[in-house]
């Protein structure tokens, strides 16, 4: 993995999504400030969303904008073939069966988004 899917790339990545979850604009018409849960979709929580409800969509969503997810690594043996699997490894699960609630690496992490869906 090179360009927009190193590591160091998703983790600013994840920087920007938190500053942007955390910005204030001020809407006249409601006579307030707002920000991203005033306006979000949220599907599994829509009358009270916080952040992490608003269905976000992002390549950081596979580990549900946890950095303590990305940073993941496991011992693994699969037969004669054995090894160290990381966050490549489930990115790729991930891409393959988005569905799916535990990967079948030894990370055992949800493809699931933050918000609970896809």
């Amino acid at each position: 993995f090179s360009g927009v899917l190193a590591q160091d790339v998703l983790l600013a990545l994840l920087e920007l999504q938190d500053r942007l979850a955390a910005a204030t604009a001020w809407a006249p018409g409601a006579g307030r400030n707002v920000s991203l849960r005033d306006v979000c979709y949220a599907p599994l929580n829509p009358s009270q969303p916080g952040v992490g409800d608003c269905a976000v969509s992002s390549v950081t969503q596979y580990f549900q904008n946890n950095r303590s997810r990305l940073a993941l690594s496991a011992w693994q043996q699969d037969g004669k073939e054995q090894g160290t699997v990381d966050w490549h490894d489930h990115l790729m699960y991930c891409v393959s069966s988005p569905l799916s609630f535990k990967d079948i690496t030894a990370l055992e992490l949800s493809c699931m988004a933050e918000y609970g869906g896809p």
